[in-house]
């Protein structure tokens, strides 16, 4: 639950940002801190439990996070600074990275499948925002936040079916069937 709020909370004010709403200071101490530390302590947690999918989602985007943040800072303070199209194909790296966990989301759960989606599109409009199509930020930005929206609706459905005991937000069907009956 923690993870899916790091992510969704890093990620909707990294689109304010993107959107022109706000700078980027809040983004770097959310990125270090719940989006990055907060998030792969979650995916250790995630390890324990033998949760592969998300060991690896919450540890893989914690890092992105905390990365990210330092590179913000390097641009700023001239320290291994990172171009535009350095910054592309860090992006680029990541899409690779969120396809392979998109291609696991699908085997989960409905809700699962439309965050991954969501960033996986996000991901890869922010790579042509890089790449020469810079009014692409914006619409990333804006597909983003329904993203972020997505995984706090994950942790949303965690914490409300636990205190409740049953289910009370669905997640929906997984959208390809591990070929196993139900």
């Amino acid at each position: 639950m923690v993870g899916l709020a790091g992510f969704g909370l890093t990620t909707l004010v990294l689109q304010f940002h993107n959107v022109g709403w706000m700078g980027n200071g809040p983004v770097i101490w959310l990125g270090l801190v719940f989006g990055g530390l907060a998030q792969m302590t979650a995916g250790f947690q995630e390890m324990k439990t033998g949760n592969n999918f998300g060991y690896c989602a919450f540890t893989g985007y914690g890092a992105f996070w905390i990365s990210l943040s330092l590179m913000l800072l390097g641009n700023r303070y001239g320290v291994f600074t990172a171009s535009t199209t350095d910054v592309g194909w860090y992006l680029v790296a990541w899409t690779l990275f969120t396809a392979i966990l998109w291609i696991g989301s699908l085997f989960i759960h409905g809700a699962m499948a439309v965050t991954f989606t969501l960033l996986l599109v996000g991901f890869i409009l922010l790579d042509l925002t890089h790449f020469g199509y810079p009014e692409m930020g914006k619409v990333a930005g804006y597909e983003l936040m329904v993203c972020a929206f997505s995984a706090w609706y994950m942790m949303a459905r965690a914490i409300l079916n636990d205190l409740l005991g049953r289910d009370v937000l669905p997640a929906g069907r997984a959208w390809v069937n591990r070929g196993q009956a139900d």
